[in-house]
C-alpha cells in the first residue's frame, strides 16, 4: 500500500493527463468524473447538461507508453469505446498504485501523423505519376503531330476533289448551255412562223363576212344576234346552206386560230422556260466557275458559320439534268406540234375558199321555223325566270333564319367561355381539372363547332344564293337575247346578194 500522500499526487497526475487528452478527440473530457466547482451565470447549468453525457466515458485507460509513435488504428478503437459513466467513475478511483504516467509537455512529439514508410511510398507515388503524366504528354505529341499532317493531307485531297467535282459541273452547265440555246433559237424561228400564219387566218376570217351581198346582208342583221343566240340555224334553205356553209368555214378557222393562239401561248411559255432555265444555267456557271477557280489565296474567302448545315438544294444531279432535258423535250414537241398545225392552215384555207364557191348560188330564204323556235325558247326562259324568283326568295329566308340560329348559338359560346376565364382566377391548387373545367373545354369545343357548321352552310347557302342570282341575271339577259334574235329575224332579215370575194382574198393572201 502507498502512504495517502502519494495517492493524492498519482490522483492528480492523472487528473493533469485527461486534461491535455481532451482536445485530441475524446468524446467526453476529464472534468466530467470530477466535477468542477460550480459555474459562472453567463453558463448553463450542469443539470442542463446531464443528458449530453450521460452514458458515456472519454476512452480507455492507455496502456502503452505515451512517448511511443501515436497510432491512429489505436485512437479510433479508443475513441469508438463509449463505456457508462459508472465504471468510469470507480476504475478512476482504483487507479493501480504501480502505474505512473509521464509527464507530457510537448503534445505533437506524442501524437504523429504519418509514418516514414508512409513519406517514402507517397514519394514513389509522386514519382510514379510524373513519369506517367510526361509519357502521357509525349505521346500525345506524337500523335496530335501525326494527326495534324493526316489531316492536312486528307483536307487538300478534299479540297482536290471538290475543285475536280466543280469543273466536271462547269463542262456540264456549258453542254446544256449550249442545247438549250439551239432548241431556243428554232423555238423563236418556229414562233414567228406561226405567227405569220396566224395574220392570214385572221385575214381570211375576215374576208368571210362578205361572200355575197345578199348573203353578207342577212348575216350582218344576224350577226346583230346576242351570245347564245348567234348560231347556225335554218332560216330558209338555200340560205341557211350558203349561211351554213359560211358559218361552218369560220367555226373552222376561228377553231384553228384559237389553237393557233394556244400554240403561239405554248411556244412563248415553253421559249420562257428555256429563256429562264438558260439565264439560270448562265448565272450557276458563272458561280461555279467563280468557286472552280477559288483558291485559298483568292481574294473574298471568309468563313461562313453554319453554311453547311443549309440544305438549300432542290434537286439531285439525275433531277437537275432531267430538268433540262425535259425542257428541251418539251419544247421540240411544241415546235412539232406548231408545224403541223401550220400544215393544218394552210390546208384549211384552200378548202374554206372551194366550199364556200359553191354554195354561192343556192340561196332562199326561210324564217319561219326559226321565229318559232326562238319565239318557244322565250316562252320556256320566262317561265324558268319565275320559277328561279321564287327559289331566290326561299334562300334569303332560309339565310336569315341561319343568321338567327348563329346568333343565338353565340349566346352559349359567350357564357361557356365566360366561365372558363373566371374559373382560370381560382387559386393555387383550386386550379383543377375536374368535370367541371372539361365539361366546359367540351361545352366551348362543341358550341364553336356547332356555329362552324352553320356558318358553312350559311356561306353553301349564300353561294346558292348567288348562284341563283348568276341564273337569274342569266335568264334575264337570255330573254332579252331572244327578243332580239326575233326582232332581228322577223323584222330586218332579207335576202340580198353581193359580188364573192375571189380565192386569192379567201386564202388570206390579200
Amino acid at each position: 500500500m502507498f502512504p495517502p500522500w502519494m495517492l493524492i499526487m498519482m490522483q492528480e497526475r492523472f487528473t493533469n493527463c485527461l486534461s491535455i487528452m481532451e482536445p485530441l478527440g475524446s468524446t467526453l473530457t476529464a472534468t466530467y468524473a470530477h466535477p468542477k466547482p460550480t459555474p459562472t451565470n453567463f453558463l448553463p447549468a450542469v443539470g442542463t447538461l446531464a443528458s449530453s453525457y450521460r452514458d458515456r466515458f472519454p476512452h480507455n485507460n492507455v496502456t502503452h507508453p505515451l512517448s511511443l509513435p501515436w497510432r491512429p488504428s489505436t485512437y479510433c478503437k479508443v475513441a469508438s469505446n463509449s463505456p457508462t459513466l459508472g465504471p468510469y467513475c470507480t476504475r478512476s478511483q482504483k487507479v493501480c498504485d504501480n502505474t505512473m504516467l509521464p509527464f507530457v509537455s510537448n503534445r505533437t512529439t506524442l501524437f504523429t501523423r504519418y509514418t516514414l514508410d508512409d513519406w517514402y511510398r507517397s514519394n514513389l507515388t509522386n514519382y510514379l505519376e510524373s513519369d506517367t503524366s510526361r509519357h502521357n504528354s509525349e505521346r500525345l505529341r506524337v500523335d496530335t503531330s501525326r494527326l495534324i499532317q493526316d489531316k492536312y493531307q486528307h483536307t487538300r485531297k478534299t479540297q482536290a476533289d471538290s475543285t475536280q467535282n466543280l469543273g466536271e459541273r462547269v463542262n456540264d452547265i456549258g453542254f446544256w448551255k449550249s442545247e438549250i440555246t439551239h432548241e431556243l433559237d428554232a423555238m423563236i424561228g418556229e414562233t414567228n412562223a406561226l405567227t405569220d400564219v396566224k395574220k392570214k387566218l385572221e385575214r381570211a376570217l375576215m374576208e368571210t363576212e362578205a361572200p355575197l351581198q345578199v348573203a353578207r346582208e342577212c348575216l350582218f342583221h344576224r350577226e346583230k344576234r346576242m351570245r347564245i343566240d348567234l348560231v347556225h340555224d335554218d332560216v330558209e334553205t338555200q340560205l341557211l346552206t350558203e349561211v351554213d356553209t359560211i358559218l361552218c368555214c369560220e367555226e373552222r378557222m376561228k377553231l384553228h386560230l384559237d389553237k393557233a393562239i394556244a400554240q403561239l401561248a405554248a411556244n412563248r411559255a415553253s421559249q420562257h422556260e428555256l429563256e429562264k432555265d438558260l439565264s439560270d444555267k448562265q448565272a450557276a456557271y458563272r458561280i461555279d466557275d467563280k468557286c472552280h477557280h477559288l483558291r485559298n489565296t483568292s481574294d473574298g474567302v471568309s468563313y461562313f458559320r453554319g453554311v453547311e448545315r443549309v440544305d438549300a438544294t432542290v434537286s439531285v444531279p439525275e433531277s437537275w439534268a432531267k430538268f433540262t432535258d425535259d425542257n428541251v423535250l418539251h419544247s421540240q414537241s411544241t415546235r412539232a406540234a406548231s408545224s403541223k398545225l401550220r400544215d393544218d392552215i394552210h390546208n384549211l384555207l384552200v378548202v374554206t375558199a372551194n366550199e364556200m364557191w359553191n354554195q354561192f348560188n343556192k340561196v332562199n330564204l326561210s324564217f319561219t321555223n326559226r321565229i318559232a323556235e326562238t319565239a318557244d325558247a322565250k316562252n320556256k326562259i320566262q317561265i324558268h325566270l319565275a320559277k328561279t324568283l321564287q327559289e331566290i326568295f326561299q334562300t334569303e329566308m332560309t339565310i336569315e333564319s341561319i343568321k338567327k340560329a348563329i346568333k343565338d348559338k353565340s349566346t352559349f359560346l359567350k357564357v361557356a367561355q365566360t366561365r372558363l376565364d373566371e374559373r382560370t382566377r381560382r387559386p393555387n391548387i383550386e386550379l383543377c381539372r375536374d368535370m367541371a373545367q372539361l365539361r366546359l373545354v367540351n361545352e366551348v369545343y362543341e358550341v364553336d363547332d356547332t356555329i362552324q357548321t352553320l356558318q358553312q352552310r350559311l356561306r353553301e347557302a349564300e353561294d346558292t344564293l348567288q348562284s341563283l342570282v348568276h341564273t337569274k341575271a342569266t335568264l334575264e339577259h337570255d330573254l332579252a337575247v331572244k327578243a332580239n334574235s326575233l326582232y332581228i329575224d322577223q323584222e330586218k332579215c332579207m335576202s340580198m346578194r353581193k359580188t364573192f370575194p375571189n380565192t386569192l382574198r379567201l386564202v388570206g393572201f390579200c
